[in-house]
């Protein structure tokens, strides 16, 4: 894990010190995976492919902050590959219609399921392990590409079971990594 966040560091200060603009692409159609409603399908693919487990982001349209990050960090390249090749990113929409069903076996719309599960702002990132617990849920936007990199190296690397995201940030800061 610190070999790979490393790499990541060193990709985007390379980018930085070149002068060149990393090339962007679409948030929702390379960050996001296409969701067709079942959370339990979208876990038992997580498991499937070897990943950690599921990310799910809770946002909507007109959300500032949901739009900010989709524009500065989820259309970047090494997110959306970083990302997708460690958990399986669905979002739900807190305000949409489409059906959904829940890790639970109920059908409920995305606006009805994100009342169910308690979201009060957006966005909101709730990580899931394989076997459907909910490990960690952040709630407010990450601004830049080193930040939302750190909150997935902290959940994927289970750090989010001894100590709170200030903290591994913090210790990660002060290790220069």
């Amino acid at each position: 894990m610190r070999i790979l966040s490393r790499l990541i560091a060193s990709l985007v200060a390379l980018a930085l010190l070149t002068g060149a603009a990393p090339a962007t692409r679409d948030a929702m159609e390379h960050f996001i995976q296409p969701f067709l409603g079942d959370l339990r399908e979208e876990l038992a693919e997580a498991k499937a492919g070897g990943r950690k487990g599921m990310v799910i982001m809770y946002h909507f349209e007109e959300c500032p902050s949901c739009t900010k990050m989709k524009q500065t960090v989820l259309n970047q390249p090494v997110v959306q590959d970083w990302y997708r090749n460690t958990f399986r990113v669905i979002a739900i929409d807190t305000r949409g219609a489409q059906p959904i069903t829940a890790l639970d076996g109920r059908a409920l719309s995305e606006s009805e399921y994100a009342r169910a599960v308690q979201i009060r702002g957006t966005p909101t990132f709730d990580f899931y392990a394989p076997d459907g617990t909910r490990t960690y849920r952040h709630v407010g936007g990450l601004f830049t590409v080193g930040e939302f990199m750190l909150l997935g190296q902290y959940v994927a690397s289970g750090a989010h079971r001894n100590q709170t995201f200030a903290q591994y940030r913090q210790a990660k800061a002060k290790r220069g990594s």
